[in-house]
């Protein structure tokens, strides 16, 4: 059943801490360590508050561009960021107003958001909008003129609806509309179009299984974009509860994805040589940005909840992510990618109040 819009009875704190790595052969492995907090904090009947902070400490190379060219660059930087959020409960119905920041030494992103939600007489029906506004500042370490904005608009919209007893399903849409300094100061060439318009399709199914207890969760996300992107990702995750207070929650995930336009394979020109794509002089925008070639990725994890009493919760949570070229289903996948290799892992401690 969707849930009635009413304030959270219950404050809650939850300490996390994250640690990430990713690799490719040949290449020192970049390092992330995010300790977080978030807190929720119930105002009145009608009211609440919600925050959360994360700093985040890299370390290690950028990925290379693919087998024959390293982009690799060191990194050594940080990156605070938080966000706010008051929201207002009435009948059937909340509306909320958010802000973030974040900050590194040559990135600053600020947003404002609202979102708006309302459920049905019997609270099996729920729709939600949300529209939010990014400004963005780019720098470089490598180039200190650098001094340049991106700017974007996003809208969301959805329905959640308890179709039985034990399915409850989800569909949203999404659209961004972004204009200003999209390349990467990082990589050498890349040159990208100054807009991007970008739409995103989630739908949702949870299946609750009342034998035994266990809850399926499944989604599909169609993402496209004005550079030519497309990607579709199928994921699967199965929440059992197996003793008093444990949970163990596995989870599948797979991406395949069509390449950007402006994408280059290891194919150089022929005068100029490598890193610079076949007929580079006649181009307008280029990239060999791994993230926007055609690829194939998947990714397995698992959870374990611990509710320990009814105030305290712990939780950690592992996956390990693998992208290959030839793992796209669909279509080829770009050649020449060097394989990529993540994982990371997360503890999680929490206290209502």
């Amino acid at each position: 059943m969707a849930h009635a819009e009413t304030a959270p009875e219950q404050g809650v704190v939850a300490l996390k801490l994250s640690n990430y790595r990713d690799w490719q052969p040949g290449l020192d492995k970049v390092k992330v360590n995010a300790p977080s907090i978030y807190v929720l904090a119930p105002l009145d009947a009608h009211w609440s508050l919600e925050g959360s902070l994360v700093n985040d400490a890299v370390s290690g190379a950028s990925p290379r561009y693919h087998s024959a060219v390293s982009g690799a660059s060191k990194m050594d930087d940080s990156r605070t960021a938080g966000d706010v959020k008051l929201t207002h409960y009435a009948d059937r119905q909340a509306w909320s107003v958010g802000a973030a920041s974040s900050s590194e030494h040559d990135y600053r992103s600020n947003t404002l958001s609202g979102e708006w939600r309302m459920s049905s007489d019997d609270n099996n029906r729920t729709w939600n909008l949300g529209l939010a506004y990014s400004d963005d500042e780019i720098g470089s370490t490598n180039d200190p003129t650098l001094d340049e904005r991106r700017r974007t608009w996003q809208l969301m919209a959805g329905v959640t609806q308890a179709w039985t007893k034990v399915d409850v399903v989800q569909f949203n849409l999404g659209a961004s509309f972004g204009k200003g300094y999209y390349s990467d100061p990082y990589k050498f060439p890349d040159a990208r179009p100054d807009e991007r318009r970008q739409t995103t399709a989630l739908l949702r199914w949870n299946h609750h299984v009342e034998a035994i207890g266990a809850t399926l969760r499944t989604s599909w996300r169609l993402y496209d974009d004005s550079w030519g992107v497309r990607a579709h990702t199928l994921d699967a995750a199965w929440v059992q509860p197996v003793a008093e207070g444990w949970t163990v929650t596995p989870m599948l995930r797979y991406t395949t994805q069509r390449a950007a336009r402006f994408y280059y394979d290891p194919v150089y020109d022929a005068t100029l040589g490598a890193p610079f794509p076949s007929g580079f002089s006649n181009l307008t925008h280029y990239s060999a940005d791994q993230r926007l070639s055609a690829f194939g990725a998947a990714t397995a994890g698992l959870r374990v909840d611990w509710q320990v009493d009814r105030q305290w919760k712990l939780d950690l949570s592992y996956s390990r992510y693998e992208q290959r070229g030839d793992w796209r289903l669909g279509g080829d996948g770009s050649p020449g990618l060097a394989p990529f290799s993540a994982r990371w892992w997360q503890l999680g401690l929490s206290r209502s109040f």
